[in-house]
Order: C-alpha cells, then sequence, then structure tokens
C-alpha cells in the first residue's frame, strides 16, 4: 500500500511504542517471514498449516505464539494484538491505550469509536420473526426520545487488542470477564476489508505523506 507492504504499517506501529517488549509475527509464509524480519520484527517459527486457514481463530494463533516461548522459558504479562489490517495507529493512542490497561485491573482492552447517535442501540430495532413487527433491539428500558439523552455508544474498530497472557491461556479468550477499551481519537479510521477500503487508505498514506513534506 503506497509502496508498502500493508504489514510494515502495523510493525513500525509496534516498534515505535515503547511499552512494548518484543514485536513478532506469526506467519506460513517464508515472504511474509522475510519481509517481517526485514522491517524490525521477529519471526522466530513458521505457524502451523492448520493454524493458518480461513477458519483458523485467532486466539489459537496467539495462543501457539505464547506456548512457543514458554517452551524457551521466556513468559510474558501481557499481549498486544496489532492486525494489519488496520494500517493505521498513531503513537499517541497505541500508548495511550496501554497505559490506561495497565492502569486497570481489567482482563482486556479493545481499540473503539463511538457510535453515530442514530444508530445507537436504543434507537435500533429488529424484526420480529413471526410477526413480523419491529421491537426494541434493547428491551426491557424505557425508549429514549432525546438525542442528548442517549448514554454513549462504542463500536470495535480492530485497531487494539490487549489481553494479559493468564486470561489467554488459561481461559481461552482475547477478552476474560472483564474489558475496558480506549477511544482512537488519534487516528484514522480505516480498517480494510474490500478493495475500496485499500484504496482509500491508500489515498490518506499519499496525502499524509504530503502533509509531511509540507510542514519540512
Amino acid at each position: 500500500m503506497n509502496g508498502k507492504p500493508l504489514l510494515c504499517y502495523s510493525i513500525e506501529a509496534g516498534l515505535a511504542c515503547s511499552a512494548i517488549d518484543r514485536v513478532l509475527v506469526s506467519t506460513d509464509d517464508e515472504e511474509m517471514a522475510r519481509i517481517s524480519r526485514e522491517a524490525g520484527a521477529e519471526v522466530p517459527f513458521l505457524r502451523p498449516a492448520e493454524l493458518a486457514n480461513d477458519q483458523s481463530p485467532t486466539i489459537d494463533t496467539v495462543v501457539h505464539a505464547l506456548r512457543f516461548f514458554e517452551g524457551q522459558g521466556v513468559v510474558f504479562d501481557a499481549v498486544c494484538l496489532l492486525q494489519p489490517t488496520v494500517p493505521f495507529r498513531s503513537a499517541e493512542d497505541l500508548a495511550e491505550a496501554i497505559r490506561k490497561f495497565e492502569a486497570s485491573s481489567a482482563d482486556s482492552l479493545i481499540s473503539v469509536r463511538e457510535v453515530p447517535h442514530i444508530y445507537n442501540p436504543h434507537w435500533v430495532y429488529e424484526q420480529d420473526r413471526e410477526s413480523g413487527l419491529l421491537r426494541p433491539a434493547i428491551e426491557g428500558k424505557k425508549r429514549v426520545t432525546r438525542r442528548q439523552d442517549l448514554p454513549p455508544a462504542y463500536h470495535r474498530d480492530g485497531s487494539v487488542y490487549l489481553s494479559r497472557t493468564s486470561v489467554i491461556l488459561e481461559q481461552h479468550s482475547l477478552y476474560g470477564a472483564s474489558t475496558v477499551h480506549h477511544v482512537m481519537s488519534q487516528s484514522p479510521d480505516v480498517n480494510i476489508d474490500t478493495m475500496d477500503d485499500w484504496r482509500a487508505a491508500e489515498q490518506m498514506a499519499q496525502q499524509a505523506i504530503i502533509e509531511k513534506e509540507k510542514n519540512i
């Protein structure tokens, strides 16, 4: 993307954050391993094929990496998962998310964006399968009619997942029983799922370079 492998954006974000001790890439692909090492990440193993298909759960990949390091006598207190499909994370957002997680007693932290008020779950309706009638998605609560009274609502944006190692290994979960959040206020909202997403992200990357050159 914009002349750089997509994977490298996440590697660079991890390397730029002093709160992250080691940056690891888990891959089954030799070329991705080479690119990752050249970008500064560790690739101490190639991921088994059974953990590298379209149905492979992310949690299994993380557990595999932790078990590998356990075998070397290396134990981490937590894991920060940075998915390559979310390339733009500011150092400020990543550092603040880690600070918030460290200051909490929660099992995990996820990065989020605020949901526009028109999509707030208090204003969302579902269709009853039998009657075809609409019903509030959140039932059993007093209906909120004014925008000003809506409680804040957030959606997971996929930028940052922080989980305690004990939760990952003992509960086989990236979330555990308690989750805090960090609102990604300093980073563009980009999650690449389609080619349209790719083109929009590439335009952002190009514009960022132009702005940087202007300020030099």
